[in-house]
């Protein structure tokens, strides 16, 4: 069985199968370090206070679990609308600067109507400006340049992979610089999620793989038919 869209799935490949049992894993080790936190395995020191100076404990997960629900199935549209974009308009600097223009308007909007005291958007030199500074160039620029950049040349399915990873980064992130607990569900969690990672990855290039194999065949056969054709393709 095969169905002809942007990625083909044929359940007698290899390839596909890597790629499917990939995305489960990948799905089922996000749900593991999410929800299973199991025993202790590693205790860190942490920073006096860290935590209290920068994060506010949100106690209705209810919404906060929806939201990101929602986020996530706005993402995964948004990058299949992405690469069908690009493959009719292949100008990924032309589409990155119109989705941050767009983004920028929208969030000005937004940050108006919920935020209307006006020391609020003063930029003084310090932290707030470099985080300002740091989240327009890396967290919008750089980011939707590199991955407006892997949607033209590999696809959704590439790009969309390394979204679980970042959990992963992030949990290491957080053991080293914030002393966080390693407990044995975010290892358990980070491993299934590198499995499902690299299985999805295989899948891909051995597609790749035989996509060359087989225009390589191709071109055998066409050569065989014409002369001309054969001769140039001997000389390549």
């Amino acid at each position: 069985m095969k169905y002809d869209r942007m990625e083909k799935v044929d359940w007698k490949s290899s390839s596909s199968l890597a790629k499917s049992v990939g995305t489960i894993v990948l799905i089922t080790g996000a749900f593991i370090m999410t929800y299973y936190k199991g025993p202790r395995l590693l205790m860190t020191s942490s920073p006096p206070n860290l935590s209290l100076q920068f994060f506010v404990p949100q106690t209705n997960w209810v919404i906060g679990g929806l939201l990101l629900a929602i986020d996530c199935v706005f993402t995964s549209a948004w990058l299949i609308v992405q690469a069908s974009i690009l493959k009719k308009f292949s100008a990924e600097l032309i589409v990155v600067f119109f989705y941050c223009f767009f983004v920028a308007i929208q969030s000005a909007i937004l940050c108006l109507v919920m935020e209307r005291d006006p020391s609020s958007w003063s930029l003084k030199p310090g932290v707030r400006l470099v985080a300002v500074l740091y989240s327009a160039v890396f967290g919008s620029a750089f980011q939707v340049g590199v991955c407006t950049w892997c949607l033209h040349r590999t696809g959704p399915v590439f790009v969309a992979m390394f979204k679980p990873l970042g959990i992963v980064i992030s949990a290491a992130v957080g053991t080293i610089f914030l002393g966080e607990t390693v407990y044995l569900g975010r290892f358990i969690g980070a491993a299934v999620i590198v499995t499902g990672f690299y299985s999805v990855m295989w899948g891909k290039a051995k597609e790749g793989n035989s996509g060359v194999e087989t225009g390589v065949r191709s071109l055998e056969s066409s050569s065989q038919k014409d002369p001309l054709l054969q001769n140039n393709f001997e000389e390549t």
